[in-house]
């Protein structure tokens, strides 16, 4: 079926070979000579689009537009014209025209800029799939052949990017393609934290940037008295979301270096994030600073010491002669607050923001029936961070910061795993109650589902007593107490978890932002 377009020139006949050459492309298209007639023929017919002159006698195409516009809002224009002043570029530009072309014009030029406007996201996702398919066999022979840390940082890049790219596809088959090859990615992942992790937390050569030296390693390195930084650090944030808020942030910063790091065992806040502030594991933390440190199984707020173990790092680094501040964001109210009162604090050399939101969504999923309906697969999850980010308080402090000349350093402390399939586990009654993980002295669990730890402080964790072991479950598992099973399975599956071991939670991202201009 020929798709109908409309062109509106005053020298309609000397464009009579565009016309049959676009015929002949499969575009049946009317010609008319004047803007006014042709706004009488775009309220009568439906037109896919409209080419129109610039400069013509009576209502000249630049006038016309916003008319063309008031009656068909969707309808793509694309705009003919002589003139190549910047001005009138602008005023097109203005008016939400989809292309726009120099005369003279060649028919390939209108048949490329008509396919760009009508079929492009049809080609583009032709394309994508074609590309996938060839790249389908390379991931799976990278993930065979991984033997380093590095080497999976590049995997997940690499599904990671896909899972983007195909995820406006309208096919259900590939979409499966994808998930199984993250769902075998991940079996292996699971082997090589298995095999290597324990090795890394008592070797610093050839091992990952971990949370406990992050600090150190990537973030010091941009500070210092003359200098003006602000971190934000993302409770939850993953690797995926990252990607589609950066453009978010790419409207005032360019990005300076993009990292990936590993998250420390339990992949939860109370591990991750004061490992990230301390410079030191948790069992480290509880031996130096006791007092800022609460097991599981103690009253309280696990990550309530986090500016205080910030500052001894800072001391310990030579560095507690920065101006710092520290900001933990929990809800909009001081959110805006934070933004209002940019000035106070902009010219510290290190002011740190720890953000929420993410966190909080992804137990919303579980709590909040509405969000759980919302929420209902990684797509959704990234569509609502991004849409949320665009819209967030958060975005006026990064506006203000990059008229500040500020950089930024965007990180987090763990991801998060959308869990599906539940595996047994009997604890004692102060086993910890965390679905990723469990801390407790009595486990009894099926070997094959979870990375079992018999000595804590082999993996420089704490424990609560002498015979305390962690288990940590692999790959989209949740651990489920025998005890009304089929209630809890029911009420946490298709749920986001973290504190686990799969991609997703542990290799996350650090991104260093410098402003623009």
């Amino acid at each position: 079926m020929a798709i109908k377009i409309l062109w509106i020139d005053d020298e309609i006949d000397l464009l009579k070979p565009h016309q049959l050459f676009l015929e002949k492309k499969g575009y049946d298209t009317t010609m008319i000579n004047n803007a006014t007639d042709a706004l009488e023929e775009i309220e009568k017919e439906n037109f896919a689009a409209v080419l129109i002159d610039e400069n013509m006698p009576g209502l000249s195409g630049l006038e016309a537009l916003p008319k063309i516009k008031e009656l068909r809002p969707n309808l793509p224009v694309i705009m003919v014209t002589k003139s190549e002043e910047e001005h009138i570029m602008e005023d097109a530009i203005g008016s939400h025209i989809a292309d726009y072309l120099i005369k003279p014009v060649n028919p390939n030029q209108i048949l490329l800029s008509l396919k760009k406007i009508l079929d492009a996201s049809k080609i583009i996702s032709e394309k994508t799939v074609i590309n996938y398919q060839q790249e389908f066999r390379n991931i799976t022979m990278d993930m065979m052949n991984a033997r380093d840390y590095e080497d999976w940082q590049e995997i997940y890049k690499k599904l990671v990017f896909w899972e983007l790219e195909l995820e406006n596809i309208e096919d259900t088959a590939l979409s499966q393609i994808i998930e199984n090859q993250k769902s075998g990615a991940n079996a292996a992942f699971f082997k090589f934290i298995e095999r290597n992790y324990e090795d890394w937390l008592h070797n610093d050569e050839d091992r990952p940037v971990l949370s406990h030296t992050i600090f150190n390693q990537l973030v010091r390195p941009h500070l210092g008295k003359d200098k003006n930084v602000l971190l934000i650090m993302v409770d939850n944030l993953r690797y995926d979301q990252w990607k589609v808020i950066e453009p978010i942030f790419n409207r005032y910063y360019n990005s300076e270096a993009e990292n990936l790091y590993y998250s420390i065992l339990p992949s939860a806040t109370q591990y991750a994030r004061n490992a990230f502030f301390s410079g030191l594991m948790p069992l480290e933390i509880e031996k130096k600073y006791p007092e800022y440190w609460l097991n599981d199984t103690d009253e309280g707020n696990k990550n309530m010491y986090e500016r205080e173990l910030l500052g001894e790092q800072l001391k310990r680094l030579g560095m507690g002669d920065l101006s710092y501040n520290y900001f933990k964001i929990l809800n909009s109210d001081f959110e805006k607050k934070i933004a209002d009162d940019f000035n106070n604090y902009k010219k510290n050399n290190l002011n740190v923001i720890v953000y929420n939101f993410i966190d909080i969504l992804s137990h919303a999923k579980t709590d909040n029936r509405i969000v759980g309906e919302i929420i209902r697969d990684d797509k959704t999850y990234r569509s609502i961070t991004k849409h949320w980010f665009e819209n967030s308080y958060l975005m006026e402090i990064v506006k203000k910061a990059a008229q500040e000349k500020m950089k930024i350093i965007v990180t987090t402390d763990h991801g998060t795993i959308y869990v599906k399939e539940p595996t047994k586990v009997i604890g004692d009654k102060e086993a910890s109650t965390n679905l990723r993980y469990k801390l407790g002295k009595q486990l009894q669990y099926d070997p094959k589902d979870v990375l079992a730890v018999e000595q804590p402080e082999k993996f420089l964790l704490p424990k609560v007593n002498v015979t305390s072991k962690y288990i940590f479950a692999k790959e989209n598992l949740f651990l489920t107490y025998p005890k009304n099973y089929n209630h809890f399975v029911n009420y946490y599956k298709n749920t986001y978890q973290h504190g686990g071991i799969s991609l997703e939670e542990i290799i996350i991202p650090m991104v260093v932002l410098t402003p623009k201009n």
